[in-house]
């Protein structure tokens, strides 16, 4: 089940955590002691350590990888994030591409469908308001599919020829397109793929030979 394992208590002071994590050196380890030197020190602050890693942010020893480095651009780090929610919940955006825009009652509707029930209404309700407070601070403009690029092929005008060329270089008698028993016959030929133009001129001498 992809879905993530740790949640906050907590969101109040989540946007101070993600600023003053943007604004420090990468540590070399995402820690207790990193987040106590930021001035969080309280228990509910430590659980980002457990989201982070959720995020995909940490590795599972707290050693920061590419995502938490490309997280300090600020320019990008709305973007970022939203990577990482998505990748985190990615069960949930599964059932809905607009997964970061549900209300809470879909949102827990659909964590317990995940679940299959094992997770109780107040670890649901504490997932809803991690994955909330997340959002409100993540950028998903970035994240929405375009559609895919319609590619018309280009005519080969060398295999190609109009009318009129085709035309010029037959010369059809006049009877052949005179009234035979009342009728009217129209010749449609089906030139072949070919740009040997030895092979067109054979195909008009046998056509001039059996028209005339």
């Amino acid at each position: 089940m992809a879905l993530p394992k740790s949640y906050l208590t907590s969101t109040k002071r989540l946007p101070d955590i993600l600023e003053a994590i943007q604004t420090a050196q990468a540590p070399k380890t995402f820690s207790t002691r990193f987040l106590i030197a930021l001035g969080f020190k309280s228990k509910g602050d430590r659980l980002i350590i457990g989201v982070f890693k959720d995020l995909g942010m940490v590795d599972d020893k707290g050693a920061p990888i590419n995502r938490y480095y490309k997280f300090l651009d600020q320019t990008h780090s709305g973007s970022v994030l939203a990577e990482g929610i998505k990748e985190a919940w990615a069960d949930l955006f599964a059932i809905n591409i607009n997964a970061h825009q549900m209300e809470k009652t879909e949102f827990i509707g659909k964590l317990r469908t995940l679940s299959q029930g094992s997770l109780s209404d107040i670890v649901m309700k504490n997932h809803y308001v991690t994955f909330s407070a997340l959002v409100k601070n993540a950028d998903f403009t970035r994240h929405q599919k375009k559609p895919p690029k319609v590619v018309i092929p280009k005519k080969d005008k060398s295999r190609v020829e109009s009318t009129t060329e085709i035309e010029s270089k037959i010369d059809i008698p006049a009877k052949a397109g005179s009234k035979i028993g009342g009728l009217i016959y129209n010749i449609q030929i089906v030139l072949p793929e070919s740009r040997d133009p030895v092979v067109y001129d054979a195909l008009f001498r046998s056509l001039k030979e059996h028209l005339l």
